[in-house]
């Protein structure tokens, strides 16, 4: 199925329903005194735009692996099943990313090379857990094999449908070959490993996604310290030195990209729910 670009007028609509989502985290995490971060590009949006990036397609938040693991069982307990479910690699079965989604019900965002991912795909909002890593940068650089390893025999079953170098895809498909189970025992004693040799390393990542430089991680203080910011009219907390994170992360942020830059996520399939509760659907073409 073609992909396409979402309209103004769709993208508008995703943003206020990963808002939606980001007031039950906000909900669940004051009601169980859970520590954490609006972070990455939604954090770059509350402080340049007081709200999303107008371009933005995804919101994250970010929570330290001990903070993660309550909130996931908070989720059991206290999210509102009516309207979002909550997924990750331990509860959902053939989900591949080491990282937790929080999705909206009865909404469909399928993103070009996911459409056979057999798990609901709703608009979303990514929940990251931070594990310890070395603290010197050359181990950090060392440390960086098993989880980009570990990264990529996640994304294979997507790799090998979307990567266009050859060599690669076929890369993929034979990674692909290995076993879900063995895959998520990868990365189960990967996470251990980094809570016991890592737990008071000043230095964490998300171990499944890319870091920004060569420092192979973040800061552990910057997660351990929040402030407010206004996001779309609420409050979210957020790192407290927001600039020394920002400026690691995207360098001059203050300075708009240009407008080739500025993309979202190719999609194949579109349903949104609106404020009176009507559907509204769209695919792409068949070809």
């Amino acid at each position: 199925m073609e992909a396409y670009q979402l309209s103004k007028e769709e993208l508008r609509s995703v943003q206020k329903t990963q808002w939606e989502m980001l007031c039950e985290v906000d909900r669940i995490c004051r009601k169980r005194g859970i520590r954490y971060n609006i972070i990455a590009g939604t954090l770059l949006g509350a402080v340049r735009h007081s709200g999303f990036i107008p371009w933005d397609d995804d919101a994250d938040v970010a929570l330290l692996r001990p903070e993660y693991e309550r909130f996931r069982a908070a989720c059991e307990t206290d999210l509102d099943k009516t309207r979002f479910l909550f997924q990750d690699s331990s509860v959902t079965k053939g989900y591949r990313w080491g990282y937790g989604k929080l999705r909206r019900k009865e909404t469909l965002f399928l993103r070009k090379g996911q459409e056979d991912m057999p798990y609901h795909q709703g608009i979303f909002i990514d929940i990251f857990p931070l594990d310890g890593v070395p603290a010197g940068r050359l181990s950090r650089a060392f440390y960086n094999i098993p989880c980009f390893l570990v990264r990529k025999l996640m994304w294979s079953p997507v790799g090998a449908r979307t990567e266009r170098v050859p060599w690669k895809r076929g890369l993929y498909r034979l990674a692909g070959r290995c076993p879900e189970a063995c895959v998520k025992k990868f990365y189960g004693a990967l996470v251990r490993h980094s809570c016991q040799a890592y737990k008071k390393s000043p230095w964490v990542r998300i171990l499944t996604y890319p870091t920004p430089t060569r420092d192979y991680g973040y800061r552990r203080s910057w997660y351990q310290k929040s402030r407010l910011y206004r996001f779309e009219g609420k409050a979210f907390p957020g790192i407290y030195e927001y600039d020394a994170y920002l400026r690691f992360k995207f360098g001059n942020y203050r300075t708009l990209p240009n407008e080739k830059d500025r993309k979202t996520h190719p999609v194949t399939a579109l349903k949104l729910v609106g404020d009176g509760g009507q559907k509204q659907e769209r695919r792409g073409i068949e070809r």
